[in-house]
């Protein structure tokens, strides 16, 4: 809730850019009595997806870099994975039907009378993916691709013959950032980065990469519920099979001993299973993602650009995966509104928790949102006046650098997921 103080600023070091600047009364989110926070890691279909048609817009700016001097017009943002089917038993099992990944939505295939192989690059980048992703998919044999990119439309496009200048918003969008992480984003972003981290799967060879990790905190008390499959190969049997989990839950709870953030942090792995029910009781899976055959994904349903999907924040109704990253500011500001949140958190003392939403107008140029609302709760004593001033320039200083941001999102320095 606003305490109605607020500071409106017009003039940035260059340009006039709508700041505004105002305190929030209330609790900050880590101090709520519940918060509720999930993480979605590499495997599950809906990261995939956003990963995917990441991997596709990366690699076609860089293209378009390399034959013109800039990013011409693509929103590679719309992919879905249809699941497929697979036998499962104890010691192997099969693929019966592929998965199927759908790529779409835009792109250019020709400018300057030079042709870009749009299609063929795609399937290339997904194909690459994947093979670097998931240990047990073959990239060649358990998916098929089908491409639904087509030439922009021209006016959209012709946003992107203004050269090397910054360029104007393509949409009209907003998006939202927040700063600091609480200790139950932390802890659940962190424990899904171990789950998939290169050293657990060198331990836990049988574990795949379709971890989830959803986290509730009541007051000081932490519960994690994991989801992540065993790969059939290596489980002989039912016993098998929960002999290997309670060692994977031994070592998660030996990991989550190292964080004393918290009074208590329980977690519980795979929790549907039933022992007695043979393969239909137990989480076992053929390529280690619930896509094989139980789960299908689709672009802007994974976690935020932040790593989690926090509910206890606000968020944007855009997916920056696929998206341009020179006028699209539905990825362009969903990763700028943190990263100008951080920067001021980081930087100006006697903030508690800081919230930044950025607002474009299509046609505008990008460095100059209708709108960048900062929303702070200060720490006891800080007033709205001794900071305001420190958080316009820090806000300014961003946009005016979002040149240099959107080349680091064209070489994708910045994870979707």
């Amino acid at each position: 809730m606003s305490s109605g103080t607020f500071f409106n600023f017009g003039l940035g070091l260059s340009k006039m850019r709508n700041i505004m600047i105002e305190s929030l009364s209330g609790l900050p989110v880590f101090e709520h009595q519940v918060e509720i926070v999930e993480r979605k890691g590499k495997g599950h279909p809906d990261s995939i997806c956003d990963a995917v048609m990441e991997k596709i817009s990366v690699t076609l700016s860089k293209e378009y870099q390399k034959n013109f001097g800039r990013i011409l017009h693509h929103n590679i943002d719309k992919g879905l994975l249809v699941a497929g089917q697979v036998e499962r038993k104890f010691g192997g099992g099969c693929v019966k039907k592929p998965m199927k990944l759908y790529i779409g939505d835009r792109a250019t295939f020709e400018a300057e009378g030079v042709k870009i192989p749009v299609e063929e690059m795609a399937i290339k980048a997904a194909k690459g993916w994947i093979r670097d992703n998931l240990r047990f998919v073959d990239s060649e044999k358990d998916l098929r691709y089908f491409s639904e990119l087509h030439p922009s439309s021209e006016e959209l496009a012709g946003i992107f013959l203004k050269g090397k200048t910054l360029l104007p918003a393509n949409d009209t969008s907003a998006a939202v950032g927040y700063a600091p992480l609480t200790e139950t984003e932390l802890v659940v972003l962190k424990t899904e980065d171990y789950l998939n981290s290169s050293n657990f799967k060198k331990k836990f060879p049988e574990t795949g990469e379709d971890v989830k990790v959803m986290g509730y905190r009541v007051n000081k008390e932490l519960n994690l519920t994991v989801a992540m499959p065993l790969i059939s190969r290596f489980v002989d049997s039912e016993s098998d099979y929960f002999a290997k989990k309670g060692k994977v839950i031994e070592d998660i709870e030996n990991f989550l001993s190292n964080f004393d953030v918290m009074e208590k942090i329980n977690v519980e792995l795979n929790t549907l299973d039933v022992p007695g029910k043979g393969l239909d009781g137990i989480y076992l899976s053929v390529l280690g993602t619930s896509a094989e055959d139980a789960d299908s994904g689709e672009v802007g349903r994974g976690n935020r650009v932040n790593g989690v999907i926090s509910l206890n924040r606000p968020m944007g109704t855009e997916a920056a995966a696929g998206k341009n990253p020179v006028s699209h500011v539905g990825k362009i500001y969903n990763f700028l509104s943190h990263k100008i949140a951080n920067e001021i958190y980081s930087q100006v003392n006697g903030i508690r928790e800081i919230y930044v939403w950025l607002c474009s107008q299509i046609g505008n140029p990008i460095d100059e949102p209708k709108v960048a609302s900062v929303q702070v709760v200060l720490k006891k004593g800080v007033s709205l006046n001794s900071v305001s001033n420190d958080i316009r320039d820090v806000t300014d200083c961003e946009l005016s650098k979002i040149g240099d941001f959107c080349q680091d999102l064209i070489e994708g320095k910045y994870p979707v997921c």
